[in-house]
């Protein structure tokens, strides 16, 4: 597991900052902000002293959607959902492989994370289906 960046919490995660330590995949990062404002979700970014780190929440109106969090060259977001909600992923819009990663995710608690890693400047498409998906769920 690679490191998590923006450990200094002195230094908020600007654009700047951002662009430095995420290098070619600032432009997906940028595309996928892009994204949230069509879809109302406001991203918010937190230092949370329990992992020593900026992490940014996604949110719509008051639903926590996913985080985002910052490594050297790349960033991942994850969504958490319930067992419960499995049989509907099934069914969902979500890549093949982006679901079979989750089935076999080891669930923190009661939630199973589903992440993808951003590693380019191209926003994969199943990054806006995961959020969007999960904005649906009631």
């Amino acid at each position: 597991m690679a490191e998590i960046k923006l450990k200094n919490k002195e230094i908020f995660p600007s654009d700047e900052v951002l662009a430095t330590i995420l290098g070619e995949s600032f432009v997906a990062f940028k595309c996928l902000n892009d994204a949230f404002s069509l879809h109302e979700i406001i991203p918010e970014w937190n230092y949370y002293r329990d992992g020593n780190a900026w992490l940014c929440k996604m949110l719509f109106k008051k639903k926590n959607l996913g985080w985002i969090s910052v490594c050297d060259g790349y960033f991942n977001i994850t969504c958490y959902f319930t067992e419960k909600y499995i049989e509907k992923i099934e069914g969902s819009a979500i890549s093949q492989s982006t679901k079979e990663a989750f089935y076999r995710a080891k669930p923190c608690g009661r939630l199973i994370p589903m992440t993808i890693l951003v590693h380019n400047n191209q926003l994969p498409e199943d990054v806006v289906i995961m959020v969007l998906f999960k904005k649906g769920l009631k």
